[in-house]
Parts: structure tokens; sequence; C-alpha cells
């Protein structure tokens, strides 16, 4: 049987680890021509963890980045608004909050399916016949039974075969710089994130002497010359500090997205993972990991289920309540996050919030379905 995974980011490449396995044989089309080191930091939460220690891939993992103690939100002189104790959760799930840069993480994911990865492979027509015919943009052609779309937000998989999907603005944009510098130890295992008005910035060490930091603000704030200083110019001195010496080529700007929760993801024999199912916004650092609870969920239904469509049927009943959820809730947060007016009293609320809620909040997330 033959298995594409159109896709060779988080999802598509936790999927190779886990067919890989079970001695299922695939191939994964990747767009690039080589894997190169792009990108920024990214949170591999407990609950991508606990799948990655399955696969032997924790330690590595772990290695490779930062074990986050705590998460901790501020207001704009970095005085705390909230915080969650991660240290907590790792004890009763005996994996950590990790993180990583992307490119870092990919590399780990790629090291054991390298034969099954085929760069250079840009999807450009996907149709249905008895099989899914699909040309690429070097005008390669193969014929797959089963298909993964792991083909990201703007996935050409969903758009050509389900015709589904509503990609949503969330009015945001956002920088995202890698800053080599030595770190000092208060920032060495916490994840910050200081709250303005209209405006965010966040902060995490990713790896020795390496800081991945990202400055969001309002759409109206924006302008083509913006000055990121100038706009951050109240925050605390340490932030105006980590902008001024970040280099232009280690910073990038994306405009905040997600896509609206869909009630399918899957066709005949074909399915969509990650991004490409259900892209989420990055205020709960669960975009990566829902789509490696994706991969994780669809070999545990492969220990038992032989039928791929039935699979798949069970595969969106199993996630999808969960995965709406982050999404939905996420969008929210960013909202609050990003208000101009009434920011005192949205701090006092998120003050007065319980830790154990939050604690609850992420028990919650962190559980495994199957």
């Amino acid at each position: 049987m033959s298995i594409s995974i159109i896709g060779g980011g988080i999802g598509g490449l936790t999927l190779g680890n886990v067919l890989k396995q079970q001695n299922i044989d695939f191939q994964i089309y990747e767009s690039v021509s080589e894997i190169k080191p792009v990108g920024a930091g990214i949170a591999m939460a407990g609950n991508a963890m606990q799948i990655f220690d399955k696969l032997g891939l924790k330690e590595k993992i772990e290695n490779a980045g930062t074990k986050m103690h705590a998460l901790i939100i501020t207001d704009k002189k970095l005085k705390t608004i909230s915080k969650t104790d991660v240290l907590k959760l790792e004890h009763k799930y005996n994996v950590g909050n990790i993180a990583i840069h992307r490119a870092d993480l990919q590399k780990i994911l790629s090291e054991n399916i390298t034969e099954n990865i085929i760069l250079n492979k840009r999807l450009e027509t996907i149709e249905k016949k008895k099989n899914y015919h699909l040309t690429f943009l070097d005008k390669t052609k193969i014929e797959s039974e089963i298909v993964f779309g792991a083909d990201g937000v703007k996935s050409l998989v969903r758009n050509q075969i389900l015709k589904s999907g509503k990609i949503r603005s969330a009015g945001q944009k956002c920088w995202r710089g890698i800053l080599k510098t030595e770190i000092p130890e208060k920032y060495s295992h916490n994840a910050y994130e200081m709250w303005g008005k209209g405006k965010r910035f966040g902060f995490v060490k990713i790896r020795e002497n390496t800081l991945y930091w990202y400055a969001l603000v309002n759409e109206n704030f924006y302008s083509d010359n913006i000055d990121l200083l100038n706009e951050f110019r109240d925050f605390h001195p340490d932030i105006l500090e980590m902008i001024s010496k970040t280099s232009k080529e280690n910073i990038i700007l994306n405009d905040i997205i997600d896509l609206k929760p869909m009630s399918h993801w899957s066709a005949e024999n074909l399915c969509l993972i990650g991004d490409a199912a259900h892209a989420t916004t990055p205020n709960m650092g669960q975009g990566g990991c829902q789509a490696v609870e994706d991969a994780y969920v669809i070999g545990k239904l492969l220990e038992t289920e032989k039928d791929w469509n039935k699979l798949f049927s069970q595969f969106e009943k199993i996630r999808k309540d969960k995965v709406h959820h982050i999404v939905k809730t996420s969008f929210k947060i960013g909202k609050i996050a990003q208000w101009e007016n009434f920011t005192g009293i949205r701090n006092f609320i998120f003050r007065n919030i319980p830790e154990s809620v939050n604690q609850k909040q992420m028990e919650k997330i962190l559980k495994l379905e199957i």
C-alpha cells in the first residue's frame, strides 16, 4: 500500500516516526529543497513530550532545548500577573515542557526517517481517481492509495480535495527573533509573556546562550516603517536590549492567523493533520503539540484498525473536542492579551485567578486522549 505524507513539518515528521515504529512504509514529500535552520522557537509541552518519549526521542529533544519550570505572564515592567508552575505536572507525567529551536526539533524528527523524505517536491495538484494522483511543481507525478495532508494552514490538499477551511485573521502582527547572548540566570528556565496595551512581548531561552523572543502588535499600530524599539519603548529595559541586539536577518514577521474549526478533516483514503486540519493561534503554545498528538492517535488506532477510512472517522471523533477547545480558547486569550483599553482591570482579574485553576487547565491539555 502506498502512503504519501504531504509536508515535512512537525506533524508530517512525527507521523513518519509513528508509521516507521509500526513497520508501515510511507513517503514524505516536502516542498523545500534542503532542510535549513530557519524559523524560530517553539514550545513542546508535556503532551507532545509524552509522545516523543514513546517514540524514543524525548532525551534528544530535552538535550537540544531548554526545560521550562514556569510560564509567567507579567505586565510591561515584568511585574507578575499570573504564574503556572509546570514542574508539578512534570513530576506527574515524567516529562518536562521544552523550549527548542524549530530547526533543531525538525532535525531530530527527521534523523530516523531520512530515507523516507523526498525534498524539493512542492505539490501543484491532487486529484482523486481510483487512487490519488499527485503532480508536483517539477512536473513529476505519483499515484498514492492513502494521502495525509500535513501541508499547513494554507493546505493545498485541503483546498483541492475537501474544498473547505476558512482562514481567520486575529488582527495582529508578530515578529519572532533569535538572539545569541548571555542569558541571566533569572530568565534561564521560565517562559515570559508581557502584556501591554495592544501589544505583547514574550521570551524564553531555547539553548545555551540563545534566546527566542516574539513581539505582537495590533494591526492598527502597524505600518511598513514601524520601529519596534520605539513601539516597545515603555516596556522593561531588558526587552529593548533584546530587540536592539538582534540582527535583522534573525527576525521574521508574520500575520497571526488560524483556521475556523471545521466539521470534517478527511475524505476517502485521505486525512488532514496538524495545521492543515486545525491551525491555531500561538497563545497556548499548542500548535505543534496538537500536530504531534494527531500523529500519535493515528498510530494508536492503527494497532487495532486496518481499514483506513474507519480509522480516519475514529480519529476525527477522538480529536475534535480537544482541538476545537484549544483553537477557540487560544483565539480568545489572544484578543484579551491585546486589549488596548481596560488593561488594569484585565491584569487585576488575571492576577486573582488561583494558580490551581491554571494548573487544572494545563492538565486538561497535557492528558492524552487514548
